[in-house]
């Protein structure tokens, strides 16, 4: 019986109740992710028009939305503040200029189709940092939810600075936050589609028109189209090659998993170098048009799906209504600013939650402690937070080559025959260990006249861990030793018959 080849979706309406429902709720964050990566509120509504409408045409999952997300927009921040004044012309080129390599990066990744990189960053480092940016993210927020205006510092100073003023608080806007965190918390248990965003943003301009606001509030933004330009800061371009890989891996993690989930409950394909390639031309497309750094989101990938969208022309509707609404985005000018900080402290409160990192704590000591130093690294060295993930994944590797140093090895003396069983990785830092366990258990019994090298738990073996083995056999031939080798796995006969071609028979 020939297999029936699915066809893909074609567009429906219900793709346009997607798009238009996402940048319902796009729209107030990008204002307010614009403020986390330091960015003028306009430059957050450029990020989130042009970029959803390219990766659209491009991407593998059906769902995946793309625009400014809270990881991102840190990781942004802390990239460029160290090198212009926040909000400045200079920063804004910057920031396009960050996001040109993102999209460089990532675009070149997924065309030599090097997409398991997505793969390569392991489960502790992602979730120390994640939960490290969180407190940051909710710390660059607390602020402007509470209607305060600390002095320049690191965010968690500027947060314990606000929490020892609390009567410095402006309480409309402690209000205004409470509640919409409460609405948004709320809705989540109503359904995950409840349009919890921009109802908390319709009541929030309703409060401000009131009488007797006195809280901050969004003020002017610029109206139009974004402008689109390469005249780009080039000579800052080495400055940001770290930062631009940094975000552009740590930053494909979340769309990877929104859309490997996805693929697998709906049984279809998914090409991670195919969306290295979307998420890469969206950060080009961010670039040219005055914006930062983008991703994905679970959230608004979430919503897509919830409300009906079932193909990729949902995503560029989305970037198609952001960029009808740009001359209008005046309308958002009353819109108080402790709205914007409570949606996205509400968007991160389920990040800072512990039990993930204890999860790997208690799962596996060693990795427990990548997770803690990762998790700790972000905090101290915030805002340049790229630095802890390097930190994180060289410590990760550290453990992974320690734990491969220790190979497992069985030793078994049947009257006068000695039995070696490796376990493990045969390399070049494990070899030695082999040939010190032979000659202990020579010293300890030197009464055998055979050796038996059993390979069976052998796992992988290199050139260096060949040539060991083969130095060991024939040492022990040398004492008088009768040596035969057993059980070879496939994958070590092909290097053990090029470096030991005359080597005793192998079964």
């Amino acid at each position: 019986m020939r297999a029936q080849r699915l066809s893909a979706p074609s567009f429906s309406a219900r793709d346009i109740v997607a798009g238009v429902s996402v940048a319902l709720i796009l729209i107030p964050q990008a204002l307010a992710y614009a403020e986390i990566a330091g960015m003028p509120e306009v430059h957050g509504l450029y990020a989130a028009a042009l970029p959803p409408l390219v990766a659209a045409f491009l991407a593998s999952s059906p769902y995946l939305q793309t625009g400014p997300v809270a990881m991102t927009a840190l990781l942004t921040f802390g990239a460029l503040s160290t090198l212009a004044a926040p909000g400045s012309a200079e920063y804004v080129k910057l920031a396009a200029l960050l996001a040109l390599v993102v999209g460089v990066v990532r675009m070149g990744i997924g065309l030599v189709r090097a997409g398991v990189m997505a793969f390569l960053m392991s489960l502790p480092v992602l979730r120390g940092f994640t939960a490290g940016a969180a407190i940051l993210i909710a710390a660059s927020q607390l602020p402007t939810a509470v209607g305060v205006a600390p002095p320049d510092g690191k965010l968690l100073g500027r947060a314990w600075w606000t929490l020892r003023h609390v009567g410095d608080w402006e309480p409309q806007a402690v209000l205004l936050a409470v509640l919409t965190v409460a609405l948004l918390l709320g809705g989540r248990r109503i359904h995950a589609a409840f349009p919890a965003v921009p109802l908390a943003v319709a009541a929030g301009m309703a409060w401000s028109l009131g009488p007797g606001f006195d809280g901050p509030l969004v003020g002017a933004i610029e109206e139009g189209l974004p402008p689109l330009s390469l005249a780009l800061p080039w000579s800052d371009l080495p400055d940001l090659v770290l930062p631009g890989l940094v975000i552009a891996l740590v930053g494909f993690a979340e769309p990877a998993a929104i859309a490997r989930t996805y693929a697998a409950q709906d049984r279809s394909a998914w090409s991670a170098d195919r969306e290295f390639v979307s998420q890469g031309a969206a950060n080009l497309a961010a670039a040219v048009s005055a914006g930062f750094p983008v991703g994905g989101s679970f959230s608004r990938s979430a919503i897509t799906r919830l409300t009906g969208g079932r193909t990729r022309w949902s995503g560029a509707v989305t970037g198609l209504v952001v960029l009808a609404f740009l001359p209008f985005a005046g309308v958002l000018a009353d819109l108080p600013r402790a709205v914007l900080g409570a949606v996205v402290i509400a968007a991160v409160l389920k990040l800072m939650d512990p039990r993930p990192m204890m999860e790997v704590v208690r799962a596996s000591r060693p990795q427990g402690a990548v997770a803690a130093v990762t998790f700790a690294a972000t905090l101290f060295l915030a805002p340049r937070i790229e630095r802890a993930v390097v930190i994180g994944v060289g410590l990760a590797v550290l453990v992974h080559l320690w734990r491969e140093l220790r190979l497992r090895v069985e030793l078994d003396v049947d009257e006068t025959t000695l039995t070696l069983r490796p376990a493990g990785v045969l390399f070049f830092g494990s070899a030695p260990s082999l040939d010190d366990t032979l000659l202990a258990a020579l010293a300890e019994h030197p009464d055998v006249t055979g050796l038996v090298i059993d390979l069976a738990a052998l796992g992988r073996i290199d050139y260096t861990g060949a040539r060991a083995l083969r130095d060991l056999a024939q040492e022990a031939e040398q004492a008088g030793l009768d040596v035969a080798v057993v059980a070879v796995p496939g994958h070590a006969r092909r290097i053990l018959d090029a470096v030991w071609p005359e080597g005793p028979e192998r079964g």
